[in-house]
């Protein structure tokens, strides 16, 4: 007879004996409720609620749906440790170097946290973004500031993203290689004339068509404009429709199909 066991700080709280679906299902399910009290989802930690700051304006019809992102279980490939991870990308505060109006001189060293991300050994970055809904996502807007006055060398200056990979429904992130080998759900090309001047926003417009059931994007930066070695990207919005959310607790059979 199968048994199903329970624990909480190396503590038996909960037995139940037998198949039993419905007392499984339960089980799970009060557990969820005093693991996330506030109902965001159980998955992971999401990113803050509220809309935060946004760079450029959303499409009609749309919304920030970028609360939807599963915190938790980002990954980002090829980021320099000396900034910031990829939690930042996704947090809903200002950037800092838009702090005083404009773009501001990089913090200075002794500063020790750095709002945005820079890559590390060359100018790619490999973005895993899972959400805890499925998405209907219409746009994104992407975010990169250049830093003025900071006496860095011309080959340290960061760039700008140029030629973005997308990949739709993956269920980890993509080795560099292994992009190579996947083709992509969509490429695009920015431009200069794409960065808004006063935010340094560009807005990614996606194949919708193609993007009506998503639960995690992967982004491939593959290279930016310009000579130099990096890329920085200070945020990331997602813009779009919330779906339902993913369920907690809910058993289903396998092989539950008319006529088994």
């Amino acid at each position: 007879l199968p048994t199903f066991m329970i624990f909480k700080d190396q503590q038996v709280i909960s037995t139940v004996e037998g198949a039993d679906t419905r007392k499984l299902s339960n089980v799970v399910k009060k557990l969820a409720a005093e693991a996330d009290p506030d109902g965001s989802g159980g998955f992971g930690e999401a990113a803050k609620a509220d809309s935060g700051w946004s760079g450029i304006p959303m499409p009609k019809g749309y919304e920030d749906v970028t609360d939807q992102v599963d915190i938790r279980g980002l990954d980002l490939l090829n980021s320099d440790s000396n900034f910031g991870d990829a939690r930042i990308l996704f947090n809903a505060s200002k950037p800092s170097a838009l702090a005083s109006g404009k773009n501001k001189e990089e913090p200075d060293e002794s500063e020790v946290k750095k709002d945005w991300v820079e890559s590390d050994t060359d100018e790619q970055l490999m973005l895993f973004i899972p959400f805890q809904s499925t998405l209907k996502v219409h746009t994104l807007q992407i975010t990169s500031l250049q830093p003025e006055g900071t006496g860095r060398d011309d080959d340290d200056v960061p760039m700008r993203p140029k030629t973005i990979h997308i990949y739709l429904n993956r269920a980890h992130v993509l080795g560099f290689e292994e992009a190579d080998d996947v083709s992509a759900t969509q490429t695009v090309t920015l431009k200069p004339r794409d960065w808004d001047d006063a935010t340094g926003t560009a807005k990614v417009e996606l194949r919708f068509v193609k993007f009506q059931k998503v639960s995690s994007l992967v982004l491939f930066v593959v290279n930016g404009d310009g000579e130099g070695e990096k890329v920085k990207i200070d945020r990331v919005r997602i813009v779009g429709e919330k779906g339902q959310k993913r369920e907690l607790g809910k058993l289903e059979k396998i092989g539950d199909e008319p006529g088994e």
